[in-house]
């Protein structure tokens, strides 16, 4: 197992990948990595296409062995009629040679079958039983397709590991590597799409060939619009800040002057903006969207507001003859620039279809749930659910420090308890870090609480939990913390 040199850095502009080999005398593992990026203010612009390099790399292990196999059994013909040599030894075991295997008589008048001898295997022994199977000796340092190999150090700890670590995995090491990387396809009849972690990073996305509007560039935004561009589609974007689009400008994206332009210009648009008054502005506003509104135009509305508000919003873009589709996303900053954002779509279902290329790109799955309201009440009691956990495990933080416990400990008990999850770690380690850079504005998670309450009470149902959380998010805003993550909930309790 190698890594790649300290100090080896990507070159300016440039995607650079070291491969790591893993191999027994049975099986062969590759892992590919991408070198961070040199540029760090380009970093949100860049997204690993894992799947389509790590496939690149296994064809060419194959290919290899292939051709190493192929190479032995010549070589090994070769050695045969250099013994034979025309002599009548020769004859005798080339006879015999061609022979082996075949049905003869033996003394007591039944066939039996010869012991095969030496030389080229029979047909069916050609078939590789395992794609990536060979030595590690064989596979040995070479070069494969512009990377470089280097064997495989037994001893070395981590190796055992890995091979631990594939013998608990029920199957897995019995596999070859191309069935591992199995692509789940599309199913029409359900009500969701796979999308980025089987299509997309696996680079199968054919993008479609409409024109795509994006209204709004902030946290979730930026993320969204990169991952388009990578996987090909024509994008125009607007911001109420322009120069946030200089950047995806510099990477094929095209420039709209106001909403209405965009929409007049593209086939689907998509806005995603901060609150409920943002979007109907959006919308209903000078140069707004409903300017640019025409028969067959699209809009779809991926922020996070209250179903009233949603449903205003459809009405008036059906009236001009559009199709409207909402589909907020569940995710943060970081889950948005990997592609691996969650949509829940409503309303017209075959603008869901239409915009499938548009959320494999975008996410790792998405949800139809029927008619224009559903997608925003999901999504506010998932927020609701998610702001009211961050604020427990806040609580939780801040009474083990003033109980003399250890925060650390607490974290690590919690992480390998029932309750473990990334969510839970990446959050839990902000807080003890003091790092509370947004991945998912404070402000945010407190409007998405303020949502849920509300529509709790439209039908008279006790949301308790919801609302204790409400008021320990609105204290932390005065002390303002509304632009820094909704980790820094935890500042409610030590202020």
């Amino acid at each position: 197992i190698v890594s790649p040199p300290k100090d080896l850095k990507k070159p300016r502009g440039k995607k650079c990948f070291f491969v790591k080999f893993f191999g027994t005398e049975d099986h062969a593992w590759i892992k590919v990595e991408q070198l961070k990026p040199y540029h760090p203010h380009k970093e949100e612009m860049i997204k690993i296409n894992k799947g389509k390099r790590f496939q690149q790399a296994v064809d060419a292990v194959e290919e290899f062995i292939k051709k190493v196999k192929a190479k032995e059994a010549l070589h090994s013909l070769a050695e045969d009629k250099n013994r034979s040599g025309g002599d009548e030894k020769g004859k005798a075991t080339e006879k015999g040679r061609k022979n082996s295997g075949k049905k003869v008589k033996s003394r007591g008048g039944k066939e039996e079958m010869t012991p095969r001898k030496r030389g080229r295997p029979p047909k069916e022994d050609k078939e590789l039983t395992h794609a990536a199977s060979s030595t590690v000796s064989r596979m040995g340092p070479g070069t494969v397709s512009g990377f470089k190999w280097q064997s495989v150090v037994n001893d070395d700890p981590h190796f055992h590991h890995f091979l631990l670590s594939q013998s608990e995995k029920p199957g897995s090491s019995l596999e070859p590597i191309s069935k591992r990387l199995k692509i789940l396809e599309e199913d029409t009849r359900s009500t969701s799409i796979q999308a980025a972690d089987s299509t997309a990073i696996n680079g199968n996305i054919i993008p479609t060939d409409k024109r795509i509007g994006f209204l709004g560039l902030g946290l979730m935004g930026s993320g969204i619009v990169a991952n388009l561009l990578k996987m090909g589609h024509i994008v125009t974007v607007w911001n109420r800040t322009a120069e946030k689009c200089d950047l995806f400008i510099q990477e094929g994206a095209r420039l709209g002057r106001t909403p209405a332009e965009v929409v007049s210009m593209c086939d689907i648009t998509f806005s995603c903006v901060s609150d409920p008054k943002a979007a109907k502005d959006l919308v209903l506003g000078p140069s707004g969207v409903l300017q640019g509104i025409r028969p067959g135009k699209c809009y779809v509305e991926m922020s996070t507001v209250d179903p009233e508000t949603v449903v205003e919003l459809s009405q008036v873009i059906t009236s001009r003859g559009g199709r409207f589709l909402e589909a907020p996303v569940s995710g943060s900053q970081q889950l948005s620039n990997e592609g691996m954002l969650v949509i829940l779509a409503a309303g017209d279902r075959s603008l869901y279809e239409d915009c499938s290329s548009c959320f494999q790109a975008m996410g790792k799955s998405s949800f139809f749930l029927g008619e224009v309201g559903n997608a925003a009440k999901m999504m506010l009691i998932l927020n609701m659910v998610h702001g009211s956990f961050m604020a427990t495990i806040a609580e939780g933080l801040t009474l083990a420090q003033a109980t003399g416990q250890s925060q650390q400990t607490f974290l690590d008990i919690l992480s390998q308890g029932q309750m473990a999850s990334t969510f839970l770690d990446q959050k839990c380690q902000n807080v003890l870090q003091g790092n509370f850079k947004p991945d998912y504005y404070l402000k945010h998670i407190q409007k998405d609480l303020r949502l849920a309450i509300a529509m709790g009470d439209s039908v008279n149902h006790p949301t308790p939990m919801a609302a204790a959380a409400n008021e320990v998010y609105k204290r932390a805003k005065a002390l303002d913390q509304s632009d820094n993550d909704m980790s820094a909930v935890y500042r409610a309790y030590i202020h």
